[in-house]
């Protein structure tokens, strides 16, 4: 039986720590005081998930995960709203990829609907941690990696399931800032049959050195990567991409790669994009391939409107510049009146329900404000 809310057990501590000045907040330089945590193993299942402080982890150092990647990740966020309550971004989509991502990597599948309850008692437990600023949120980091404490390259027979919570300040403090991207060919971020299309920690620890590399050896700070012979763009560093250009028929398009190939992260931003897109209703949305040439033709051709990638951290991010191979390709930005400001205006409004949306996930709709049960508290 998958983790169920009714069995949550509590342990509070009680030395809480001092919470973080929102206006220097870092992402991921801090974590809030308790976490939740889940055991599964083959032969007895799925164990009682906890909420407890904050501490380190205990596995083997056989444990699978140490070996062979077998991990993998969610990024989600919590916001404090302009009505005062506490809310989640679309974390029903976060559940079906981080799903989709335990099945091919070999994890156990999990009732997506009860740990994400467990997930928001977690968020209640810590609410103080939510930033009453209204460009900062709570960053809401779900785990799964296989911990059975034995060599050899098989499924895990046992694994971990846990979600850490922390502040985390506004990617761009003062506003979108353009970034500039590497684009070279003989880096290749995913391939078709491969997991490019999971959230597996796997997928990044091969991109950090070739990240570096953009920055400290050719001043970009992103890398744009490509796939095949044809140099299909795929993604923007850790996020999805996005054109906005007049198409060869001259229809206004915004276009973005598609899912089909495997390349592509599923992201949720991207999907929300997309969505908004659509019902706005007033240009081209298409989910297809572009390759450097076709976009190259285009840029000089004055056909490129805009560049930007687009996730959970920044929401959307314009690109200004791109070194390809010989060429140094800039693109115009107009941050105050583009489409990159007015999707990040959107989805913010949403985030902190100015615009009240069906997107956002109150904390308490499937969660006790309060807990009476005889709960632990840590000495």
């Amino acid at each position: 039986m998958s983790p169920q809310y009714e069995d949550l057990q509590i342990t509070l501590t009680s030395s809480p720590s001092s919470k973080p000045d929102d206006s220097k907040l870092k992402f991921g330089a801090h974590t809030a005081d308790h976490m939740l945590e889940v055991d599964w193993s083959a032969q007895y299942g799925w164990g009682v998930p906890q909420i407890k402080p904050v501490a380190p982890l205990q596995i083997h150092p056989a444990a699978k995960v140490l070996h062979y990647a077998a991990e993998l990740f969610e990024g989600m966020k919590a916001y404090r709203c302009v009505d005062g309550k506490i809310r989640m971004f679309r974390p029903t989509e976060n559940m079906k990829r981080m799903g989709k991502t335990a099945q091919r990597s070999a994890l156990p599948d999990f009732d997506q609907a009860e740990f994400l309850k467990c997930i928001k008692k977690l968020i209640s437990i810590d609410h103080e941690w939510v930033p009453q600023s209204k460009n900062c949120s709570l960053y809401v980091r779900p785990t799964f990696i296989g911990t059975e404490p034995a060599l050899g390259v098989t499924a895990s027979n046992m694994a971990k399931l846990f979600v850490i919570t922390g502040p985390v300040g506004p990617y761009f403090p003062t506003g979108l800032k353009p970034v500039s991207l590497l684009a070279d060919p003989k880096y290749v971020r995913a391939w078709p049959g491969g997991c490019g299309g999971y959230k597996m920690g796997s997928n990044y620890a091969p991109t950090v050195a070739i990240q570096s590399q953009a920055v400290n050896k050719y001043g970009c700070q992103q890398v744009l990567w490509l796939y095949g012979e044809d140099h299909q763009m795929t993604e923007v560093g850790t996020m999805n991409l996005f054109v906005y250009w007049v198409n060869e028929q001259g229809e206004e398009e915004l276009i973005t790669p598609p899912l089909e190939t495997g390349l592509i992260l599923p992201g949720v931003t991207r999907k929300s994009l997309l969505e908004l897109s659509r019902e706005w209703n007033e240009f081209k949305v298409s989910e297809q391939t572009m390759t450097m040439k076709s976009f190259i033709k285009a840029l000089n051709e004055g056909r490129v409107k805009e560049v930007f990638g687009a996730g959970t951290a920044c929401v959307v991010c314009p690109v200004s510049k791109i070194l390809y191979l010989d060429q140094e390709l800039l693109i115009k930005t107009d941050t105050e009146n583009s489409l990159t400001q007015r999707f990040f205006s959107e989805i913010t409004d949403i985030h902190y329900y100015r615009k009240p949306h069906p997107w956002m996930e109150a904390i308490d709709e499937d969660v006790e404000e309060t807990y009476t049960e005889s709960h632990d508290r840590m000495p």
